[in-house]
């Protein structure tokens, strides 16, 4: 009971963490800068970390608090120290994700779904190659990108909800890609302008309830 409770209790943060995420995309479309946005920009992913942690009862739990963490630090980073700082505490995040995932696999995944996974690693380095080389230093998102796939893929053959979850996995995935894609001039930025905040934050969120959700309902028993 107590696990039902705290899941209750803990539903303002949720409902915090969508408005801070939600409303941020003014600032996007406004092209706002500044520490004040800066904390902004971290607070919807900062506070699904923090009802991450509320709920929190076992491993598996506090691990995906610290993934959500890492993507709330990632987020200030970008802005505030610059891309290459940001993208580390984001690489963190995702190795931590990847052993999240790995260790809850589906019991039974079908040959689509397993096809799915194995492809997001070769299908992103492509897709990245294409848009951004022979630009100098298009390795460096390449190797970033891979992570992130390697993340998505781990997390469409978990065991949690593949339309939360997984799908959530993969929106943060194309939020990347529409960025490659607005620096690589495949996409302008007044186009990917409309994607990148609205894919990431979606996927952070519905990655967050497929996880923090199942944990709980198995908690309750």
């Amino acid at each position: 009971m107590s696990g039902e409770r705290t899941w209750d209790r803990a539903r303002w943060l949720w409902l915090l963490a969508l408005a801070g995420g939600i409303s941020f995309f003014a600032a996007v479309y406004l092209r706002l800068d500044g520490p004040a946005i800066w904390a902004w920009k971290t607070s919807g992913v900062g506070l699904l970390a923090v009802w991450a942690a509320v709920n929190a009862r076992e491993k598996n739990g506090w691990l995906i608090a610290a993934v959500l963490g890492f993507g709330a630090l990632g987020d200030y980073l970008l802005d505030a120290k610059g891309l290459e700082t940001g993208a580390v505490a984001f690489v963190i995040g995702h190795v931590i994700a990847i052993a999240l995932y790995l260790t809850n696999r589906r019991a039974q995944v079908t040959p689509s779904q397993r096809l799915l996974g194995w492809l997001a690693m070769p299908a992103t380095l492509v897709i990245v190659w294409a848009m951004l080389s022979p630009a100098a230093g298009w390795w460096h998102a390449a190797v970033y990108s891979l992570f992130v796939a390697a993340m998505a893929g781990a997390a469409w053959t978990s065991r949690f909800p593949r339309y939360r979850t997984g799908i959530g996995a993969m929106m943060f995935l194309a939020s990347d890609l529409f960025i490659f894609a607005g620096e690589g001039g495949v996409l302008s930025k007044d186009v990917t302008m409309w994607l990148v905040w609205p894919f990431y934050f979606a996927g952070q969120a519905l990655i967050a309830w497929g996880v923090v959700g199942t944990l709980a309902k198995e908690a309750r028993g």
